[in-house]
């Protein structure tokens, strides 16, 4: 993930300042609906989990076929809303001269919604299973047809038309295309997933599979749509300044993805492991789990700091040859850095409570922290305050720190060993 962002912007922010703009202002809108599906994919990794600790591996399958069919439904119903804020996007109050380069990737991003979904309803299940390797050389081979499809498209080489920023969506979706068509075909063919695969096929879609799915995806989903909302809401305000503006934001935030995907593989790394823990119904385990996880994501933000505080200027050159943004981007380090500590921590208790499958607190939480408090906080320090952009990044620590707090709070509470009763 963190190869093909900096690809992306990359290429994106040679090619030039209004197509990096215009490239912001759509990821970080479809980050809330991408994240609103992936974060419902999720809801099956605490449920495989645990039924792959108890060896129930024909539930597994049957899991995976309702999951399926339920997770189609809902990316179908999220890209109907994405649908209509397409036809409403010039409202959004971005500069006039962005909108037809925003206009056909927005399409473009549409289209490969559902090809997200159904590759991380697999990836869920063979994280599950503890295969982690399998989504992994999927990603990364999608990654090396992405990048050379970029370069294709964006600049018009090999004999392609030169597109700008269309050719990126293009050779985005392409390989987003890829990944599920893989996946599938390893569920499908490997005789070590025959077992899963005989299930899959032979059960059907039943209400309490469905109930249980539903349960423990929705607050996930929510929660990862108000924490991503947030910074989509940030984006827009950013809009709200300049385009300038507009393409430091999203150099800040590809280099902070740095960070954040570092620390969501841990995360995830401990979602497994405490579902695993959670199958045997062992809370000191899964509170050793978190912890031991937690000590791994401390040592990684103390090291993507590092790289921010003394690299961070030479790698925003690589992003773009414009000296105004450059500039910009170059005040933003210290907020940038600031919130690393909330966000590895949030990630860390938020990927462990996942893993206890007790999910609900998830939703309130992310909506204390990301919408009632982190909103209004980024408004404040960006506009009344006076801080521009500069305040629109720090915003990140307060709601992010907030969120850290109240996840780890949960976790221990939902890992309590209840006391003896005599």
């Amino acid at each position: 993930m963190i190869v093909v962002g900096f690809a992306d912007n990359i290429m994106v922010g040679h090619y030039s300042t209004e197509a990096l703009a215009s490239a912001s202002f759509v990821n970080n809108l479809f980050n809330v609906a991408i994240f609103c599906c992936i974060g419902f994919t999720y809801g099956l990794t605490p449920i495989v989990g645990s039924y792959f600790t108890q060896k129930r591996h024909g539930d597994i399958g049957a899991a995976m076929r309702t999951g399926v069919v339920l997770n189609v439904i809902f990316t179908l119903a999220v890209m109907a809303i994405m649908t209509a804020i397409y036809f409403n996007v010039d409202r959004l109050g971005q500069p006039e001269q962005l909108l037809p380069l925003i206009r056909p990737y927005f399409l473009i991003y549409l289209a490969g919604m559902l090809p997200i979904s159904v590759f991380n309803v697999f990836a869920q299940w063979s994280y599950g299973i503890n295969d982690t390797r399998l989504p992994m050389w999927i990603i990364l081979g999608s990654n090396v047809v992405n990048i050379i499809g970029n370069y294709a498209l964006i600049f018009g080489h090999f004999g392609l038309p030169e597109l700008g920023l269309t050719g990126a969506g293009i050779s985005t979706l392409i390989a987003r295309c890829i990944c599920p068509v893989v996946i599938i075909c390893c569920f499908v063919s490997l005789k070590k997933n025959r077992r899963y695969f005989d299930a899959f096929r032979s059960s059907r879609v039943n209400m309490p599979i469905v109930r249980k799915i539903w349960r423990i995806s929705i607050p996930i989903s929510m929660q990862m749509t108000f924490e991503s909302g947030s910074f989509t809401m940030a984006a827009v305000m950013t809009g709200w300044i300049s385009a300038i503006d507009l393409a430091a934001f999203q150099v800040i935030v590809i280099i902070g993805t740095l960070g954040f995907c570092i620390y969501y593989s841990v995360g995830s790394a401990v979602t497994i492991l405490v579902s695993n823990e959670a199958g045997r119904d062992d809370r000191k385990a899964m509170r050793r789990v978190a912890w031991s996880g937690y000590h791994v994501l401390l040592l990684l933000m103390a090291i993507s700091s590092a790289i921010f505080i003394f690299f961070g200027r030479d790698m925003m050159k690589a992003f773009t040859d414009d000296p105004a943004v450059l500039a910009l981007t170059s005040s933003l380090i210290f907020p940038l850095v600031l919130y690393q500590a909330g966000d590895a921590t949030q990630i860390n208790f938020a990927g462990a409570l996942r893993g206890t499958s007790k999910v609900m607190p998830m939703l309130w939480i992310a909506f204390f922290s990301y919408i009632v408090i982190g909103v209004p906080a980024t408004y404040a320090l960006g506009f009344p305050a006076g801080l521009g952009s500069y305040g629109i990044i720090l915003s990140f620590s307060v709601s992010l720190f907030i969120a850290a707090a109240l996840f780890l709070t949960f976790f221990l509470k939902a890992t309590r060993t209840p006391k003896k009763t005599h």
